[in-house]
């Protein structure tokens, strides 16, 4: 549970000489953004995160700003939150427009974060400007069409430095539903720039206003053709992968085989990945912002990626290493001969950016379960360190597939998976067959995922 009451930290609790380094490091850039909130409105967790509570940030600081007239920025409520560094590594904080006589901060936005630190906390993953979060729901529980996040550096705060490395800001942006969709095909830090050139979509700060009811798209209709479309023809996505709901089966072998080497099957136990699995697949995940010349799969080194690196959405694809795969030892590598892919809606509409966006542009996309411990990678000819060949298009290492597209298939599946290119919601369950290929793919509900035994 969160209180909300007024207090500079320090001064209301007494303990000055208790406060890490860190901490107090961010609140002098909070001091120097404004020196004269001394006392903002703080949520503060009373059962910290690591005594067992609920609230895995310490603390979320609420301050007013009176914009920017010079560059025609609003007054809006500024938040801040303290938990996601190794204060005790990154901050979080959310702009929003404050309405006309509104004199206190809303709560919202700070049980936002919470629900955004729970995810980092219990995924282990970590958040860089320019990922977006699907949220499916107006993020102050109204009838807003701001339903989703975008994320970028905050415009405002400078990063500090602490005795354990630099700590950086990240802003969080409400989206509607059609500027996540562009996000996801094109890239986020573009239509975050669009954003800064329309000023009820955010204006230069980004500044987040629940009431918007249009998109930049509806602002100014030339934005999609002219901008989204062509940088998604001429640079590809650089989402690299998603965590989904989907699952995969060998349809080479019968169910009753006991070397059956499918991953997972809808209401099977799913086989773990190894720990260098779920590090390669990381890997490809948090380095996928970056446009290569020549994509490769960071390969399963002998030992776990360090952790020590802070990550960054500028590292190349490359690997850094020279050696190739070196399969875990107690897991090979399967050629499978048909497969049978299983993707809910929202996942499988993101086939199309995983064709046009990626593979004809020489790169790799990842479907990581968020159900199962499993993984689908589609892959290029051009992607090196796969362990599926053109030779073996279908290849496992224990639950992780990886499936190698030619250029031609590809065009091929995009023609017949022009449906889900539609913003209207598919009729389901869809089932697309490719026989000479051996593969299948079906579009389920969502239900047949989250209750797998029904």
């Amino acid at each position: 549970m969160d209180e909300a009451r007024p207090t500079s930290g320090a001064q209301a609790h007494g303990l000055v000489p208790l406060f890490p380094p860190g901490l107090q490091a961010i609140y002098g850039e909070c001091r120097r953004l404004y020196p004269e909130q001394a006392n903002p409105l703080q949520v503060t967790a009373i059962v910290k995160y690591w005594l067992g509570g609920p609230d895995p940030l310490d603390y979320i600081s609420m301050y007013r700003s009176m914009g920017c007239p010079a560059q025609d920025i609003q007054e809006h409520w500024h938040y801040v939150s303290f938990g996601l560094s190794d204060l005790y590594g990154d901050n979080r904080v959310h702009e929003l427009k404050r309405e006309v006589g509104e004199t206190a901060p809303p709560t919202w936005p700070a049980e936002l974060m919470q629900g955004l630190a729970r995810y980092v906390f219990q995924s282990e993953n970590t958040f860089c400007s320019g990922d977006h979060v699907s949220w499916h729901s107006p993020l102050d529980n109204s009838e807003s069409r701001i339903q989703h996040m975008l994320l970028t550096e905050d415009p405002q705060m400078q990063p500090v430095q602490t005795p354990f490395g630099t700590v950086s800001f990240l802003q969080i942006v409400g989206v509607c539903t059609e500027e996540l969709q562009a996000a996801q095909q094109w890239n986020g830090q573009g239509i975050l720039e669009l954003m800064r050139g329309v000023r009820v979509a955010g204006g230069p700060w980004l500044i987040t206003d629940m009431r918007r009811g249009e998109t930049i798209f509806d602002i100014d209709p030339h934005l999609q053709q002219e901008r989204v479309d062509q940088g998604i023809e001429t640079e590809g996505s650089n989402l690299s992968g998603v965590s989904a709901k989907c699952v995969w089966d060998d349809l080479s072998r019968p169910p009753e085989d006991e070397e059956d080497s499918r991953s997972i099957c809808i209401g099977s136990q799913p086989r773990r990945l190894s720990d260098k699995d779920t590090e390669q697949i990381r890997e490809t995940l948090r380095k996928g912002l970056e446009f290569n010349s020549k994509a490769a799969l960071p390969p399963i080194n002998s030992q776990r990626q360090s952790h020590e690196r802070p990550p960054s959405r500028k590292d190349s694809l490359e690997s850094e290493s020279s050696a190739a795969i070196v399969p875990h030892e107690l897991v090979r590598t399967r050629q499978l001969e048909s497969v049978h892919l299983k993707f809910n809606q929202e996942s499988g509409t993101l086939l199309p950016l995983c064709l046009r966006g990626r593979l004809l542009h020489g790169r790799h996309f990842t479907y990581k379960s968020i159900n199962g411990d499993t993984a689908i990678t589609f892959v290029s000819t051009g992607v090196e360190g796969a362990f599926a060949t053109e030779e073996h298009p279908y290849a496992a290492h224990g639950p992780w597939l990886q499936i190698l597209l030619t250029e031609e298939f590809v065009e091929q599946m995009l023609g017949d998976l022009q449906e889900l290119n539609t913003r209207e919601e598919t009729k389901l369950p869809k089932e697309y067959s490719w026989p000479e290929k051996k593969l299948k793919i079906s579009v389920l509900p969502d239900s047949v995922f989250d209750n797998p035994l029904q």
